[in-house]
């Protein structure tokens, strides 16, 4: 299995399987731009950062599950999901609009908790 690593001061690195059955075009469309450097944004629990890639929706799902990584269209973003969002109803974990999962992160995504809002994120290649 593939996978990608994920670095900011707070949280250390954190690795994420990918997932490229459910939306492999997505999957090699991130691929080809890492490693890359961005600025993490919060969304309640959801972090979301900025990346050079344009592609369209291809399997999107609105109701993620936590730990998902997915590639969110109309932003192109990253967005890291470990919790319920402002679009959440009960303890659903609802992205802001259907997005494409590309990945799921290894070990308890509540580490993304400490990020903050401007916070530098990289993400390379594992292997």
């Amino acid at each position: 299995m593939r996978r990608i690593r994920i670095y900011t001061e707070a949280t250390g690195f954190v690795d994420a399987v990918l997932l490229p059955d459910e939306n492999p075009r997505t999957v090699e469309k991130i691929l080809e731009v890492l490693p890359l450097v961005s600025t993490a944004y919060r969304w309640g629990g959801e972090i979301f950062f900025e990346v050079p890639v344009y592609v369209e929706k291809e399997n999107p799902r609105e109701v993620v599950e936590r730990g998902d990584v997915a590639y969110w269209d109309t932003g192109h973003s990253l967005c890291i999901f470990f919790g319920p969002t402002p679009a959440s109803l009960g303890d659903e974990i609802r992205a802001v609009e259907p997005v494409n999962v590309i990945g799921k992160v290894l070990g308890d995504p509540h580490i993304f908790e400490k990020i903050r809002d401007g916070d530098k994120i990289r993400v390379e290649k594992v292997g």
